[in-house]
């Protein structure tokens, strides 16, 4: 804020006596002119009630600001605060406080003597602790300390009872006081993206907490397929537990992976028994084959370990990454037939999919080649890589062989027993469901057949009735790969069945896709192929079922227009069919990816599929219609990269769709790392097929460093303008997006509300994530302004509605010509209204609204011309002249 602004906004509240007083900033705002000390006169204002200086850089407050007596709330974000005078402690009405984005170290004594204070922000601080004395604020209902340093919270917090709100999101919290089961109106609790790895039962007992964020925290207990599906689920965990008991978990899932041929079929069966015999060529894995393998641990309890034999094949790698849990250990098999070029593409799946779970090769040679393998540069780039082994499987006859496969064996067993989730408490009634469901010898059963199942084992409905636990349990179960039970959709067919056996499941949906027919028809399939295919007595009367299955991991689609002909995209036509396009003024974007697993454009197909140009589709392209428009959508698998170019009448609308659907996509892979390019539309690149593209991340960037244009490197010196860029591919408000605001979004940061211009315009403004970002009254964009129901017509409707009603009252009991002018005189309330609705919404001026009411009163039948000629006594000495 330039200091004539500072000035004009000083002086015209001191002449006008207003009791609000902004001179906070934007992030735009450079630094020359924001303010190193508040000024004198500001001091003087004893009777404000509100003082923003936002987006300053104050590294001090005066001890003077306490005469600021009347003060309510003071917004102080946004500086270079390092600590606070006593003097604050004085203001006692102040209710509202915030310090977010400062460098205070340490919460001064006297905030906690803020009696009335009802919101304090202290996020983006370097709070290592809080103090005891924080109960003094027993007024406090929103607490926001998320990006600090906080390593525990003390049992004192537990006194603010009145507390409705608390972000504690980005700490380094290990643990949760048991206390804080006191905090009974506590509605909201985040505590994202600390090290929590269990949860006191107590928090259970917090019965108005509605909202926990619990992201990125390495739980246990409850497990984290509990935590994730909410507070109702943990205080189901939590009853179960303390109502039936407890067995300790000692269950861990391995998972084989690899190439085709590389002996991860041979490596399974000899985990079970190292003397079985080796496969025969035709018992290639189709899909998923799961084995059970069991060992003794030291305290003498059985330690069980589901072995997951993956497929090699490309066709299966898609289905696959719905199987890659973490909380497993992963072997990776390559064999030393030939270089290994989808080394880096195993580990990186690996490392995307599973969270940082462990991982080791397997280096199996065949013959007596031995297999090279890079381990250190492997290791610098996969923090999860733990060991490799040599090993032979074929000759484990031999003594060497022998010795190298049980070291494996040793290590296999060290690295399952040391996965976090080890050792786990569970409720023993969800133990011996889940053994009952294990020993049925039904592939499914029904939802109905489930819950007798849960209830003949002793399985409670919680008093509340708020949460059945039976479909908690089966989402945990599902999450762990023991069952399958889809719940997102309660009407489909999925929802009412529960299937047993994964992999009858799975091998269900391989043999359509492995199916020669299909295959020769490019993927495409009716009812008629499925009941042939899946003809064979264990799927008999589950088509639909296997059917929604497929359909619920993207792997078909049904074409438009047809009720019984699908689409498996993957098995499309690798050609790219022959079709005709308008280069002219075509709207263009890219996708590149570090590492790019596969299936991203066939799920996009089939996410997509109700827009596709028939039959431009195929395995690594498609192209979409929408209205006039046309897209098309290419991957380069290679070059690890999706192209999208636009022709047609409304591109930006129809790219704000696709966009929006490939960031969904991207979204489901936490760790993916993508980058959005955006073509330059300078005079060299604009029309041009082949323009320089920007990284929406560096524009990103450029606008927070308050840079506003970018050089085009296609023509040096040539500058162009950053906003024009992205308003070229979709709305700017969306696009501008921060990393750090999704971030603090995603962490559950707050909204503050804060006042914006003079007393006669005071707005509220949603700021997020504690930046209080100012809009001034004079600003080309107008603020929002929050009115009640009432003050948006409602109030006036009611009063209208009356009127008539009173009206149709009162009817039979006057004269005929009377009703007549009662009746008018209501008809002409409908502009009244209208007229009182537009002016609430500042679409009317105070002088249009007045001259639209004289005409209203003019009109009005006998009283109508005496009262417009008191109104206007200028027109009544017209007519006198």
């Amino acid at each position: 804020m330039k200091p004539d602004e500072v000035r004009r906004r000083i002086e015209e509240c001191k002449k006008q006596r207003l009791i609000a007083l902004e001179l906070g900033n934007d992030w735009k705002t450079p630094d020359e002119e924001k303010l190193t000390a508040i000024p004198d006169e500001v001091l003087d204002f004893v009777w404000l009630e509100l003082l923003d200086l936002s987006h300053n850089q104050l590294r001090e407050l005066p001890d003077s600001i306490s005469r600021l007596q009347n003060l309510s709330r003071l917004y102080l974000s946004s500086n270079q605060l390092s600590e606070l005078p006593d003097s604050i402690s004085r203001l006692q009405n102040l209710s509202e406080l915030n310090l977010g984005y400062n460098q205070l170290s340490e919460l001064p004594d006297s905030i906690t003597r803020l009696q009335n204070l009802s919101e304090l922000d202290l996020g983006f601080n370097q709070l290592s602790e809080l103090p005891d004395s924080i109960s003094r604020l027993q007024n406090l209902s929103t607490l926001y300390l998320f990006h600090n340093q906080l390593g525990e919270l003390p049992d004192s917090i537990s006194r603010l009872q009145n507390l409705f709100e608390l972000y504690l999101g980005n700490n380094q919290l290990s643990e949760l006081p048991d206390s804080i089961s006191r905090l009974q109106n506590l509605s909201k609790l985040y505590l994202g993206n600390n090290q929590l790895s269990e949860l006191p039962d107590s928090i259970s007992r917090l019965q108005n907490l509605s909202k926990l964020g619990l992201s990125d925290n390495p739980l246990v207990n409850p497990p984290i397929e509990i935590a994730e599906r909410g507070i109702k689920a943990i205080r189901e965990y939590f009853r179960e537990k303390a109502e039936e008991g407890e067995d300790t978990l000692y269950e861990a899932k391995l998972i084989i992976v690899g190439e085709g041929g590389a002996g991860k079929t041979t490596l399974a069966r000899k985990i079970l028994d190292s003397n079985s015999s080796m496969p025969k060529p035709e018992e290639t894995t189709k899909g998923i084959d799961v084995l059970e393998w069991h060992f003794m641990m030291e305290n003498d309890q059985d330690f069980r370990v589901n072995i997951w034999d993956f497929g090699g094949q490309e066709i299966y790698h898609t289905t696959h990454q719905f199987f890659l849990t973490k909380r497993s250990l992963y072997l990776l098999v390559v064999d030393s037939r030939k270089e290994h070029p989808h080394l880096d593409y195993w580990l990186n799946l690996i490392e995307l999919f599973t969270e940082n779970s462990p991982l080791l090769i397997i280096k199996n040679a065949i013959g007596d080649r031995a297999v090279e393998v890079d381990e250190n540069l492997l290791r610098g780039r996969f923090a999860n890589l733990k060991e490799s082994f040599p090993t032979n499987l074929g000759k484990l006859e031999e003594d060497q062989r022998r010795s190298e496969f049980v070291e494996l064996l040793d290590s296999i067993k060290y690295h399952v027993k040391k996965l976090p989730h080890i050792g786990t408490k569970l409720p023993k009634t969800w133990t011996k469901i889940r053994e009952t469901l294990e020993n049925d010898d039904h592939n499914y059963i029904s939802l109905a057949e489930y819950f007798t199942i849960c209830d003949e084992n002793g399985f409670k409905l919680n008093q509340e009735g708020i949460t059945d636990g039976r479909l908690v349990l089966s989402q945990y179960l599902h999450d762990l790969g023991v069952i399958l039970h889809f719940q997102t959709d309660k009407t489909s067919l999925l929802y009412r069945t529960v299937i047993l056996k994964p992999q009858w499941g799975t091998d269900a949906v391989y043999k359509v896709l492995d199916n020669e027919t299909v295959k020769q028809n490019k993927g495409r399939f009716t009812d008629n192929d499925l009941s042939s295919i899946w003809q064979d007595a264990k799927y008999n009367s589950m088509q639909g079922e296997l059917l929604a299955l497929m359909l619920e991991f993207k792997l078909c689609y049904r074409l438009p227009n047809a009720q019984n002909i699908y689409i498996a995209p993957q098995l499309l036509d690798f050609n790219k069919p022959e079709y005709s396009w308008n280069d002219q003024e075509n709207l263009l974007l890219r996708y590149e990816y570090d590492f790019m697993p596969r299936g991203i454009l066939t799920r996009f197909i089939v996410e997509m599929h109700r827009y596709i140009d028939e039959p431009k589709v195929w395995r690594s392209g498609v192209v979409l219609k929408r209205e006039n428009t046309f897209a098309e959508v290419i991957e380069t698998y290679d070059r690890r990269e999706i192209k999208i170019r636009l022709s047609g009448s409304n591109k930006r609308g129809f790219l704000e769709v696709i966009t929006d659907q490939l960031d969904e996509i991207h979204a489901s892979f936490k760790q993916l790392k993508v980058k959005k390019l955006i073509p330059c539309n300078c005079d060299v690149c604009k029309g041009n097929l082949d323009p320089h593209f920007y990284d929406l991340g560096e524009l990103r960037d450029r606008i927070s460093d308050k840079k506003e244009t970018i050089e085009c490197k296609k023509k040096p010196y040539n500058e162009v303008n950053v906003l024009s860029l992205i308003d070229d591919i979709g709305k700017r408000d969306k696009l501008i997006i921060s990393s750090k605001e999704k971030e603090d979004e995603r962490l559950g940061s707050h909204p503050t509300y804060i006042f914006t211009g003079d007393i006669k315009n005071l707005d509220l403004q949603n700021s997020h994530k504690g930046t209080n970002v100012m809009i001034d009254k004079d600003s080309d964009s107008k603020p929002i302004k929050v009115k009640s129901a009432w003050a948006n017509g409602s109030f006036y409707l009611v009063i209208f509605i009356v009127v008539v009603a009173g009206i149709g009252f009162l009817g039979k009991n006057l004269p005929f010509p009377v009703l007549c002018v009662v009746i008018i005189a209501g008809v002409l309330f409908v502009p009244i209204i209208g007229g009182l609705q537009l002016k609430q919404d500042d679409r009317f001026k105070d002088e249009t609204f007045l001259e639209l009411m004289k005409l209203v009163i003019g009109q009005l039948p006998l009283i109508g011309n005496p009262l417009n000629k008191l109104l206007n006594p200028a027109d009544k000495s017209k007519d006198q002249e």
